[in-house]
Parts: C-alpha cells; structure tokens; sequence
C-alpha cells in the first residue's frame, strides 16, 4: 500500500521536476544572453553616442515586428498572460492556451527582449522569465500520457510562473510568495508540494550554474533607523503614487493605440518616436535613462556616493513609459525597482542621511514602487529582502510595501496587471467570436 502510494506521488510529481530543470536552465540561458544584449547596447553606444539615434529605432522595430509577426500574446511583461492563462483554463480546463503560452511565444519572448535591450529600452528580462517558464509547465503538460496521474493544468502554470520568478532573482521564498498572492486571485487549490519542489528544484538549477549569488548583493544598512521613520512613509507613499499612476498612464496610452492605430505605419510611427525620446534623453541628458537599471541600483547601494542627478528617477519612469507601450516584449519588474531605487536615493540626499540610512530608503524605494505596479506587497517585500540578505531592514521593508499598497488604492483599486490581463481576455474573445462569425458569401 504505501509503495503504490510512493510510486503514484513520484509519478505525479515528476512532470513537475523535469519542467522545473528546464526552467532553470532556459532561465540561465536567457539571464547571460540578457546581460550580452545589455553590453552590446553600452558598446554601440560608447563606440559613438550619435548613432542611438539609430540604434534605438532600428532594435526595437525589429523587436516590435516579431511580436505583430509572430506571437501578439509576447509583447509586454509576461505576468498578465500566465494570469489571463490560468482564469482560462479555470473555467474550461479543456481550453487551448498556447497562444499566451507556447514554445514559438517563448522563443519571440526572448528575442524580442534581447532586441529592445540592444536597442536601449528600459525593460527587464524577469517578467519574460516567468511567461517562458509558465510555458515550458505548459508544454510539458501536453506531453503526460493520458494514463498517467492526473495533473490540475492550472497547477502547472502557477508552479511554472513561481519558478520562473525563483530562479529569475534566485529568490525562492519570493517564488512562493509570489504563486500565493498574485496568482492565487484566480487560482487557490493547487498542490503545496508541487509547487515547492518546482521552486526548489528551478533555483537550484539556475544556482548550479550560476552560483549562490545575491540579486544585488549585500548592501550596508544602518542598524538603528527608527530616525529614518518620516523619510521611510514619505519614500513609501511617493513610490506607490508614482508607479499608480505610470502604470494608469500605460494602460490610458495602450488602449488609445488599439483603438487608433489600425495600420503598421501608424505603429512604426509611434516606435520610431517612443525609441528617437530615449535616444534624445540620452544623447543630451544621461544615459541613465537606458537599460534595466540594474546597475544604477548597484551604484546607489554600495558606491560612497550616493548622490545622483534629480532627473535620475523621473527619467527612469519615463524610459519604463516609452520603453512598455513600444509594443514589444520586456518586463517591468528591474525597471520598477530602478525608478524606486532612485526616488529612495534622492529623498535621502534630501534629509542629508548617512549612507547606511539612505541604502535603507533605497531598499524601501523599490519594494514601495514595485508595490505600486503588482499590489503584492509581501511578494515585493521578500523579493527585495532575498536579493540583498538585510534581514534587519525586514520591518520597514513590510512598512514600506503595506503603505504604498495603501497609497496606489488612492489611483486604482486594481492591480496594473489585472487590468492587463483583463485586456487579453477580452482581445482573446473578440478574435474567436471573429472566428466564428459567418463568412459571406461569393458572388457567382
């Protein structure tokens, strides 16, 4: 009895564990490539500054017309169509969903990432992580034989987008975190020890290559802050605001472009505009306005100077704006913390603080906008808690995430990416009921 019980646990699990080691893997494979893309862009750029005027338009064109050519579902974050996914199949288990996600998405996903980085669109790889690895789950469910223990589809998807989110920022409490706050809003029975063992076993994977490294890395942080408390609430509730209001800003602009745009021209238009304002801000003012952002947080945390210009945070919000209703693939998970980073930054240069006291704001500045964007505050507090080990800033990082939660309530009582999915449940709609409307007839 027990060793039939043993055999059908491990049967069942084991889709669960190779999906997981391909994640890891793809993960790894798209994490270096990411990097690649980030230095060619900084090598075209530095070769000569002038020709981001046609670096920027050319890459994310190309980045653009592969998703419109390929797969429409790539294009944005990833997180909105794992959600839309997951409330398909919840209520018809039998529904095809390859089209958010699929192999031949995952493949656009990652090429039309690594085009807008060369090209120097602010976005970042670990949204897009978390679509590939939801497909991957996907792909892999359409592989179980139909005699084989059955498996909840919707399981997959929710265990695929945790690990992909674990071994994106290695963070694996923040994976699990993440599957029970965010995607449990469609989706609340799935197995706990699915989903553990695909976080565990993506994590180790990508760590096995990679290493046991930090996100970050381990930041300097006062140990007495309670005097930082004021700068703590107002970093808090500025970076909720400001990503409620981004973020209200890019869906406003999305939907205007589908319902105005009707031609490719239009868009070409609109990319060459959205890539010639990063190119001007860049080649006249910083380039900061450029890349991820991963290494102005670098900068920011563990470099002695902790001033930056007062652009620094309003332009990386804008370069996150242009880069996101471009229309190609990007995540904004590294962008959202930046713009965070930069605004904690700039109030604590503000109240004069020691560095140790501005690395704290720094921290809390990103868990407040990346609250701002997901209306996950425990998953953006434990992100940002394993990427950077400060076990001791753990209270106003949890602060910091419940007020600006709070604070975005005041711009919109819905997340930026429900309203996303939203979209893509109802696109998916229109084009089936397209389908599935008469053809007329042809004239004899």
């Amino acid at each position: 009895m027990l060793s039939r019980r043993l055999r059908f646990n491990i049967l069942q699990a084991l889709p669960f564990w190779i999906a997981s080691i391909i994640a890891g893997l793809v993960t790894v494979l798209f994490a270096k490539l990411f990097v690649v893309a980030e230095n060619t862009m900084l090598w075209i750029y530095n070769w000569h500054h002038w020709i981001i005027f046609i670096q920027a338009p050319a890459f994310m064109l190309a980045g653009w017309w592969i998703v419109k050519k390929w797969a429409p579902y790539a294009r944005g974050s990833g997180i909105p169509q794992v959600k839309a996914a997951t409330e398909l199949i919840a209520h018809d288990p039998k529904k095809n969903i390859n089209q958010l996600l699929g192999i031949k998405v995952s493949v656009v996903k990652i090429l039309s990432t690594l085009l807008l980085a060369i090209g120097g669109a602010a976005i970042g790889r670990e949204g897009p992580t978390i679509q590939i690895s939801g497909s991957i789950f996907n792909y892999i469910n359409g592989l179980i034989p139909k005699k084989w223990p059955k498996i909840k589809h919707s399981n997959m998807i929710v265990a695929g987008a945790a690990a992909g989110l674990a071994a994106a920022f290695n963070t694996p409490l923040g994976g699990i975190v993440f599957a029970l706050e965010e995607l449990s809003k469609t989706h609340v029975t799935f197995y706990r020890t699915a989903l553990f063992s695909a976080v565990i076993i993506a994590g180790l994977t990508a760590q096995g290559i990679l290493g046991p490294y930090l996100y970050l890395g381990v930041p300097s942080v006062s140990e007495s802050t309670w005097h930082t408390l004021i700068p703590v609430l107002i970093v808090a509730i500025g970076g909720g605001l400001s990503a409620s209001y981004l973020c209200s800003a890019i869906l406003k602009t999305l939907r205007w472009k589908a319902k105005a745009f009707t031609k490719n021209a239009q868009h070409i238009v609109f990319i060459i505009a959205c890539a010639t304002v990063i190119a001007l801000f860049a080649y006249f003012v910083n380039i900061s306005i450029m890349g991820s952002g991963k290494d102005i947080m670098g900068t920011l945390l563990f470099s002695n100077d902790k001033v930056m210009p007062w652009y620094t945070s309003p332009f990386r919000m804008l370069g996150l704006f242009v880069s996101f209703i471009s229309g190609g693939a990007g995540g904004v998970f590294a962008p959202g913390l930046a713009a965070g980073a930069t605004l904690g930054g700039m109030v604590g240069n503000w109240f004069h603080l020691v560095p140790g006291d501005i690395n704290l704001l720094v921290l809390v500045g990103m868990v407040a906008f990346l609250t701002g964007i997901t209306r996950t505050p425990f998953t953006s507090a434990i992100l940002v808690l394993e990427m950077t080990d400060r076990n001791s800033a753990i209270f106003f990082l949890m602060l910091a995430a419940i007020v600006a939660e709070l604070a975005s309530l005041v711009v919109d009582k819905k997340s930026f990416y429900d309203h996303l999915k939203h979209d893509y449940l109802l696109d998916i709609k229109r084009k089936e009921e397209e389908l599935q409307l008469p053809q007329p007839a042809e004239p004899a």
